[in-house]
């Protein structure tokens, strides 16, 4: 066994970690090895030891690989937004190349009109050289157009035939899942010079294809995908709120859609840009009839030279016309800021033009663009978005809604969106073992969040005062969520009295803070949790009772004897304590107090539910606290009374008496100078008692209660 012994760590871990390792055949060849129960003992001492340290390895490497890949996913995040940077700064640039091309070319063509006609009949298909060749042109596009849409079942009430529609390309796809990267169906897509058909192909029927979809190319936007094998030659459109994602054949194919697709789209916007131009030009104003009237003419044609002055308005302008891609760009890298700004700036340039029918065109696209941007700050504040960040992180959303017009939906968002925040707040706290430590974290962090949202909302709605009534009824809502959560783990868990004053002073502690912005909920807390502080002080008060009927019934009118002086010091404190000032008048000789132990039990329980009840007071709870002190006390006096009646021995109803005496004209005053401290006015049920034990005659032959 010593043998076994020296070394034997070393030869078990080789066992255990080598590749063949097999449990039962090691545990049968050591059983057959041993020498016994303790040599067994030792080897599963050393096999433990090998797990523990196992386990802390594991540990260790665990947490290790863990802050290397919190430091991966920093790096991660960085370099993503140094890569949303760049893609935004490539961007940019590819507008001012174009622009300058452009413009160079607009220089070229007005140098030179023959060359700017060649350029424009080859980069227009719409622009032909003679007649008879536009007719044959426009004639063959029809004619595949429709030879090609014949294949396609459900689009022929979707495709009106128009003299301006034709094929530009097609081909098939493979569609993606967005999220997963899965395969979900081989499609064939149809590229015209104004939008994207998609159709799906149909089992059962080669080269027919049913209707999926319709895009138009104003509202499309086309996107790289990187290749990342296996995923490779893939391509995404995006069509707010929704997008796509399709893979060509091959590299070449997928080059060639990218860029038959930009292309396509810049002679849709080029074409749409030449007929806004045309059609605001101005039109020569009709003859008017002729009149034999000089004067009639005169006022006529003055009153007519100015109205066509009116009806022109110039929308050929370079960022007019790109208003509504530039609004797509912006909603597709979330500038929200700068698509309101073009916003406002058509409204501006548009505000005191008359509307004609260009402008109605124009306008019928940014409300479009309009309802796509609301859509997308709208669900920036939705609750089932990130909540982190605090009401601030909402800011950009709701001030953008705010200038788009939008207040009401503004203020409703955000508001669901905090009360949202604040409900997963206090769901993940934790509720720890005691209760008052639970209660100063829920009160923390739900009167944070409220005085957090408070200020957010008055500086986002600092010029809608309508909107305020709309925060004053969330923050009732949120108070009754946060006095349920209180309720729950205060009163629900049959929490002592003095644990729950202790927790409702700690909540209209925190209440108080929200005056700092000139909010008052006190009123609306009292009123939350009257009904709970009601039933605890009823529960507590029928505790007493029952405690002290217990002890009246086992009361021998006896002195009490404390043993100790250390013993009656402490009790002079706890009087004194419970506002008992005469207190040594009725200590005697030695440890001895001439007062029976249920009365002194009695004065110290019902000084203890004052002070606990006080706490918890405000002026709905008035008469219950009253009603409770007055049942409390009844059952002291009651009981004083009806001992004085029964008792027949004189030096035991001298004792008697000087009970009732200390309970008569030094609790009971004591009680009433508490409660009015307390309260803020005097109580008259407990003055007309008091009143009432001092007038109270004994009948000695009487035996029973005043009851």
């Amino acid at each position: 066994a010593l043998s076994r012994g020296e070394g034997g760590g070393s030869r078990p871990r080789r066992q255990l970690e080598s590749g063949g390792f097999a449990a039962g055949e090691y545990v049968k060849q050591l059983s057959q090895q041993s020498d016994g129960d303790r040599d067994l003992q030792e080897h599963r001492q050393r096999i433990q030891a090998l797990s523990e340290e196992t386990a802390q390895s594991l540990k260790r490497n665990v947490y290790q690989n863990y802050r290397q890949f919190i430091e991966t996913a920093r790096e991660i995040s960085y370099l993503e937004s140094e890569m949303y940077q760049l893609s935004h700064i490539l961007t940019e640039q590819k507008g001012i190349m174009e622009a300058v091309t452009q413009a160079l070319l607009l220089q070229a063509d007005r140098d030179d009109p023959a060359l700017g006609a060649r350029r424009a009949a080859a980069a227009d298909p719409f622009l032909p050289l003679s007649a008879k060749e536009a007719a044959a042109s426009e004639e063959g596009r029809q004619r595949t157009l429709t030879t090609l849409l014949e294949k396609v079942e459900g689009c022929r009430d979707l495709l009106p035939e128009s003299p301006g529609k034709y094929l530009v390309y097609n081909g098939d796809l493979v569609e993606y899942d967005a999220d997963h990267m899965a395969q979900i169906q081989r499609v064939h897509a149809f590229l015209m010079n104004d939008c994207l058909l998609v159709a799906t192909a149909l089992p059962n029927r080669r080269g027919a294809y049913r209707y999926d979809a319709l895009y138009p190319l104003d509202g499309l936007a086309v996107v790289n995908v990187k290749d990342n094998p296996p995923m490779k030659d893939m391509f995404k459109l995006l069509m707010f709120p929704e997008s796509r994602i399709f893979q060509a054949e091959n590299a070449k194919i997928k080059k060639e859609w990218l860029e038959v697709l930009e292309e396509t789209k810049r002679n849709r916007a080029l074409s749409e840009k030449r007929r806004l131009e045309q059609e605001a030009l101005p039109r020569p104003a009709p003859t008017p009839p002729e009149s034999t009237n000089p004067f009639e003419v005169d006022e006529e044609e003055e009153e007519e030279e100015p109205s066509a002055e009116e009806e022109v308005v110039d929308l050929s302008l370079e960022w007019i016309q790109e208003l509504p891609e530039d609004l797509d760009v912006c909603i597709a890298q979330r500038d929200f800021e700068g698509a309101v700004d073009l916003l406002d700036k058509l409204n501006e340039y548009l505000g005191d033009k008359p509307v004609s029918q260009p402008v109605k065109e124009l306008r019928l696209k940014v409300d479009e663009r309009v309802r796509q941007l609301t859509d997308v700050l709208v669900f920036e504040l939705s609750p089932d978005r990130s909540l982190r960040g605090g009401p601030r992180a909402t800011r950009r959303a709701v001030s953008q809604l705010i200038r788009l017009g939008q207040s009401t939906k503004a203020c409703e968002l955000f508001l669901k969106n905090r009360a949202a925040a604040v409900q997963t707040a206090i769901r993940q706290l934790r509720i720890e073992g005691a209760t008052l430590l639970y209660i100063h974290k829920l009160c923390h962090v739900f009167f944070t969040s409220l005085l957090e949202t408070a200020r957010e909302f008055e500086t986002d709605f600092a010029g809608n005062n309508g909107c305020y009534s709309a925060f004053v009824v969330w923050a009732r809502s949120s108070m009754k969520m946060f006095v349920d959560a209180f309720s729950k783990q205060v009163f629900d868990s049959k929490e002592s009295l003095s644990t729950a004053a202790e927790c409702v002073k700690v909540a209209k502690e925190h209440c108080k803070q929200l005056s700092e912005i000139g909010l008052d909920l006190t009123f609306i807390i009292h009123a939350l949790l009257v009904k709970d502080i009601k039933g605890a002080l009823q529960s507590y008060k029928d505790i007493i009772i029952e405690a002290t009927k217990h002890r009246n019934s086992e009361e021998m009118w006896r002195r009490m004897n404390l043993m100790t002086p250390e013993a009656l010091g402490k009790l002079r404190e706890e009087m004194r304590g419970c506002g008992v000032g005469n207190f040594d008048q009725y200590t005697g000789d030695d440890c001895w107090v001439n007062l029976s132990y249920t009365v002194v039990a009695f004065t110290k329980q019902t000084m203890a539910f004052l002070e606990e009840a006080l706490k918890l007071y405000f002026p709905e709870l008035h008469m219950v606290l009253l009603e409770s002190l007055v049942e409390i006390i009844l059952v002291a006096v009651q009981h004083v009374d009806y001992s004085l009646r029964c008792e027949q021995d004189p030096e035991k109803k001298a004792f008697i008496r000087q009970n009732a005496s200390f309970l008569y004209e030094t609790v009971l005053p004591v009680v009433e100078k508490r409660f009015e401290e307390g309260v803020g006015k005097p109580a008259k049920q407990l003055q007309d008692l008091r009143n009432a034990s001092r007038l109270m005659r004994v009948n000695p032959e009487s035996t029973t209660s005043v009851v």
